[in-house]
């Protein structure tokens, strides 16, 4: 196993892996969040408060979850980076960054929409709406950050500390919503004699979040081959790839 992790962490041997994986990975992504959005849209029966447009949950929970979840990947890939050197690791924060963004974006966007006809606004600086906006801000901040300097490792290490630091907001998102007084409804119940939703509205809701992480999989795995061809583009492996193609 830790031959396996020590080939993965090399670019030429990721390059490949990543390659042979991201396509199965998308077409997968694509029939799981094809039947998130069948179940969500058709199956699932219309909300006793909120009648049909209850169903933008199915695109908001999902991205508001991957909002967190990626910055956390990028945040662990930060520490690694700074720990062990590993160029590979960088790499990986450097290109979750702009998925994170867009899924932060999508999450703010769709909980506006949302909040519309629930509070007669499309915003309020609520505790859980402001926080999720300075994580969009720790995202451009980041992606700044690393571009910003001539010397990429200078721009690795510098990027990768901010993202260290913000890594504080994650669970002041999370908590947001038992720490302060919101409009931002808590954290619903699936399971048990307290259930506040039915299977044929949570079960879709489930597939669509696990459709959105491997949407995620695929996708950072193109743009980590894209990410590694930037940063080994004078090394003799890229050089005979170029010549290849």
């Amino acid at each position: 196993m830790f031959i396996w992790f020590h080939k993965l962490a090399s670019p030429p041997y990721f390059y490949k892996f990543a390659g042979i994986l991201a396509p199965w990975l998308a077409w997968l992504s694509l029939l799981v969040i094809a039947a998130g959005l069948y179940g969500g849209l058709w199956l699932a029966p219309p909300d006793y408060q909120q009648g049909d447009g209850f169903r933008i949950i199915y695109v908001h929970v999902p991205s508001a979850w991957m909002s967190m979840f990626i910055y956390m990947v990028m945040a662990v890939a930060a520490a690694i980076g700074l720990i062990w050197r590993m160029k590979l690791a960088h790499a990986v924060s450097a290109a979750a960054a702009p998925l994170g963004a867009s899924f932060t974006f999508i999450a703010l966007v769709t909980g506006s929409l949302w909040g519309k006809p629930m509070w007669g606004t499309y915003w309020v600086w609520d505790a859980r709406l402001t926080s999720e906006l300075i994580l969009l801000f720790l995202y451009v901040g980041y992606m700044a950050l690393n571009h910003a300097f001539e010397d990429r490792r200078t721009g690795d290490r510098a990027s990768a500390i901010l993202a260290l630091v913000g890594i504080v907001n994650i669970p002041i998102i999370h908590y947001s919503v038992k720490w302060w007084n919101t409009l931002h409804q808590g954290a619903t119940v699936f399971f048990g004699p307290r259930a506040e939703m039915p299977p044929s509205m949570y079960i879709p809701l489930f597939i669509m979040i696990i459709g959105f992480m491997v949407y995620f999989a695929a996708f950072i795995l193109k743009r980590l081959q894209v990410e590694v061809l930037q940063r080994e583009r004078n090394t003799a492996w890229v050089r005979a790839l170029v010549a290849k193609s």
